[in-house]
């Protein structure tokens, strides 16, 4: 089926979050969020697209890219929203890699004030269900540095096997012995999200 075609959901809905796309007014939000997690993001999420906002007409004008390229199916941005305060607990990005096959990439950071809670474990799983489940995906790859523990803890329990190691990728990241830091790179196959989840 054709990208263009396919229909794509307006949320996701877990047992504490709601995940949407972003949409046109959600910048002077994003803005607030992008201003809390600057040094939370760095350095392991360097090309993070929120690391580049610093005004709030910037955060506007992500989000209206960010929506664009969702109607486009170029990249899907989810804002994760905790159903009680409707506070921003983390964002969720899946990028196409390859439409035949098809195989996506999954990506996610937390709020500083939401780490360590499970948010971005749960978000994840939902991503996963609908890229499996509702896009018809064959695999999703995932790549974080070495060093940031928590986020191949979340690959982990979400499924992933870690089918390599590129060594000394990141100089801005070190090692306990001073050496460059280098990245973890995961897969998720259909077969296996579908053992894990039935």
């Amino acid at each position: 089926m054709h990208k263009m075609l396919i229909d794509l959901p307006d949320q996701l809905e877990t047992e504490r979050l709601i995940l949407r796309p972003y949409r046109a007014g959600d910048g002077a939000a994003y803005y607030e969020v992008c201003q809390r997690n600057k040094d939370h993001l760095l350095p392991y999420e360097a090309g993070n697209p929120a690391l580049s906002v610093n005004t709030p007409a910037q955060a506007e004008i992500l989000m209206r890219n960010f929506a664009a390229d969702w109607a486009a199916r170029n990249a899907f941005f989810w804002g994760a929203w905790d159903k009680t305060s409707e506070a921003f607990t983390a964002q969720i990005y899946a990028g196409p890699v390859d439409w035949e096959l098809p195989e996506f990439e999954i990506g996610y950071f937390v709020d500083r004030d939401h780490e360590g809670q499970g948010y971005v474990t749960e978000a994840v799983r939902a991503v996963l269900a609908w890229l499996f489940e509702g896009m018809g995906t064959h695999r999703v790859r995932l790549a974080c540095n070495e060093m940031n523990v928590r986020s191949w803890r979340v690959a982990e329990r979400c499924g992933f096997v870690r089918e390599g190691h590129l060594r000394q990728t990141r100089k801005l990241v070190l090692r306990a012995d001073g050496s460059y830091s280098g990245d973890y790179l995961y897969g998720l196959l259909r077969h296996e999200f579908e053992n894990l989840n039935h």
